[in-house]
């Protein structure tokens, strides 16, 4: 089978050296950017996202669309906030909407413009293609390493979860199946706010107590939204949702962690971002999850001072009074 990962940042790295390692598996992984398909190829290496890992000779590096066109199945690993013009230049350039294309998504976020998750967004391109996704805590770098690991591979479509389960399983990756397509999409996106709001308890030195209270908070804020856009509040307490929130919280590796860190010195978001290299996937959602929280009337308080602090300027000691001197409540 031919599998192309969309996508030539850290995780789009990662995931096909994972799907590599199966003898049955052709992968190419396709770069949007000429050039950086060609660094690729010359050095074997992702010098840029994923440094120090080298790329074996089976994995095809590729900037032409045509290992898309091709590809019995397609993995997306570009950061949401470019996903729509991604797939806008893949069918503009003749990857046309196959049946039973299976497509599976390893994106954490929500668009801003639309509220829309991944799978709901990949479907309005291809709507007779076979949606799932990839998630749980799975740093990239982590997995290139072959550091042990567990994940979801979660579809409404029983036969592709346990397919993607079987293309990504191994001895140091072990992959469940879920049904639940929209919670595990949504932990995935929403644990990088709270994530944000764990870094900024961090990088303001409020202690081990208050970011152990802020992550279970946070926790609630996910399934409270979780629950009334459709998705089993299970899968919140499982690797999609409660363990990729705590590897995100605590982890080197978070982005988001690490823009909250920064916020909590002192730090404005605006410099934050224009020091990034890769994509904080939080910052954005935060903005899609408030909208969505103040539309359905869900009180989502931790998510509501991350956004307040990212886009209208709030103070974070402003932050904290909000939270500790909201009305006292039953748990």
């Amino acid at each position: 089978m031919r599998i192309t990962v969309v996508g030539d940042g850290a995780m789009g790295t990662a995931c096909a050296l994972l799907l590599a390692k199966k003898s049955d598996l052709e992968v190419s992984l396709w770069c949007q950017f000429a050039e950086n398909a060609e660094a690729m190829r010359r050095d074997r290496e992702n010098r840029r996202f994923l440094p120090g890992i080298s790329l074996p000779p089976s994995v095809s590096i590729e900037s032409d669309v045509a290992c898309c066109r091709d590809a019995d199945a397609i993995i997306l690993a570009v950061p949401m906030l470019y996903l729509r013009a991604t797939l806008t230049r893949l069918v503009a350039s003749g990857l046309s909407p196959r049946v039973g294309l299976p497509i599976v998504s390893v994106i954490k976020g929500i668009e801003r413009e639309t509220s829309a998750r991944p799978s709901e967004i990949v479907k309005e391109f291809f709507p007779q293609s076979r949606l799932a996704a990839l998630s749980g805590p799975m740093h990239a770098e982590e997995l290139a390493q072959e550091m042990l690991a567990s994940v979801v591979a979660a579809s409404e479509d029983a036969p592709v979860a346990e397919m993607v389960q079987r293309w990504f399983s191994s001895d140091r990756l072990r992959v469940y199946t879920s049904r639940d397509l929209i919670g595990t999409e949504l932990g995935g996106a929403l644990k990088n706010v709270i994530a944000i709001a764990a870094g900024i308890c961090d990088g303001a030195n409020l202690g081990d107590n208050a970011k152990s209270a802020l992550m279970t908070r946070g926790l609630v804020e996910m399934i409270r939204l979780g629950t009334v856009l459709g998705a089993d509040p299970r899968t919140f307490y499982g690797l999609a949702g409660l363990g990729d929130l705590i590897t995100t919280c605590v982890s080197p590796h978070g982005r988001n962690r690490r823009v909250g860190h920064r916020i909590g010195t002192g730090e404005k978001i605006h410099d934050i971002l224009a020091s990034m290299v890769q994509v904080s996937e939080g910052v954005w959602t935060s903005q899609s999850v408030y909208a969505l929280a103040k539309d359905r009337g869900i009180d989502m308080p931790v998510t509501t001072e991350v956004y307040q602090i990212l886009f209208e300027g709030e103070d974070v000691t402003q932050a904290i009074t909000d939270l500790m001197q909201r009305p006292l409540s039953a748990e």
